[in-house]
């Protein structure tokens, strides 16, 4: 698959995900194949790219290509003026947000809620194609409800406005993620367009992932809270769908460097005490795909030094069997 001049080197891509893909986890999942990740959704308004948040996430991939950054909003100038902006920092794609269904977003018109006015979409993507001379892709659901399912239609005004790849999301805004995704959508989005499109919703495992890629027809897969607690599953798509071997499970070992070493890269990217918090979660999905882990997650999640954090999970993985399997 091929974005503007871009070359991906797989098909499997990594969701970005706001307030969980920052640069500690996009690095993490990149190690472990994904051919694309991209910065979490960060707020057209340039006026507010000071605050803490904002620099975390405007925190660029520069040790990679392409870099990309995703913006949201609903003001077509301010869109233009976030990507020029985003360029001028070093982005090599600029991805627009059309598809995040949370009520702060859509609250103010912005994210999956623009797709209920086709004329603004326009507006948007024609003065953010304008405004920028690197790629522009966008992400979508399948429209705004499932009786108004218009995907297909914002698709064709995407091609038509030079939007480079299109990543759907296989829900409506109004389903949010409720209920299972559907992939007829997508595959009539693939049939109706030219560019690169890419599937997204409900890819949790290996054997999932190309029965989607068979339902959609799609050039791509987007891994978003199938990678939560699991980055190791690009790797395992990768090997599936190239060599179709049986998934390998990781060992103890395995899992256990793999989240110190995300520990420490959360440490080192937001200092100790935030990087703490951060990781709380992380380690929360960690734990889900831990054997007999209900006492180490009720600890690891209430401690607030770094140290702490880390010798419960030194301490976790010596008490498990050398032998025995912890994660899918």
């Amino acid at each position: 698959m091929q974005i503007g001049p871009y070359k991906l080197p797989g098909r499997f891509v990594l969701a970005p995900m706001a307030g969980i893909t920052d640069a500690p986890f996009r690095r993490l999942c990149r190690r472990f194949g994904a051919a694309l990740t991209t910065s979490e959704m960060t707020t057209a308004d340039t006026r507010l790219w000071q605050s803490p948040k904002s620099r975390f996430r405007l925190n660029l991939d520069m040790d990679t290509e392409p870099c990309v950054v995703q913006i949201a909003g609903a003001d077509p100038a301010q869109m233009a003026e976030a990507a020029r902006a985003c360029v001028a920092r070093g982005a090599q794609i600029v991805d627009i947000n059309m598809g995040c269904p949370a009520k702060k977003v859509c609250s103010k018109l912005a994210g999956s809620a623009l797709l209920q006015n086709e004329e603004l979409v326009q507006r948007i993507l024609d003065g953010v194609v304008a405004a920028v001379d690197v790629p522009v892709t966008l992400k979508i659901r399948t429209g705004w409800s499932p009786e108004r399912r218009n995907g297909v239609r914002i698709a064709e005004l995407a091609q038509q406005a030079g939007i480079q790849s299109l990543a759907v999301h296989g829900r409506t805004r109004a389903c949010r993620f409720k209920g299972e995704a559907e992939y007829a959508t997508i595959a009539a989005i693939k049939r109706a367009v030219k560019i690169p499109v890419i599937a997204n919703g409900d890819i949790t495992d290996s054997e999932k992932s190309l029965e989607v890629l068979r339902l959609s027809g799609a050039d791509a897969l987007m891994i978003g809270r199938g990678a939560q607690g699991r980055p190791w599953i690009f790797q395992q798509l990768n090997n599936l769908f190239h060599n179709e071997k049986r998934v390998v499970r990781l060992d103890k070992k395995q899992v256990r460097d793999i989240m110190l070493g995300h520990l420490s890269d959360l440490y080192r990217f937001y200092g100790d005490e935030t990087g703490v918090r951060v990781a709380r979660k992380h380690l929360v999905w960690y734990c889900n795909g831990l054997a007999d882990s209900a006492e180490f997650r009720s600890q690891v999640v209430r401690v607030d030094s770094a140290a702490a954090q880390t010798d419960l999970v030194n301490a976790f993985f010596r008490r498990q069997s050398n032998n025995e399997l912890l994660a899918a």
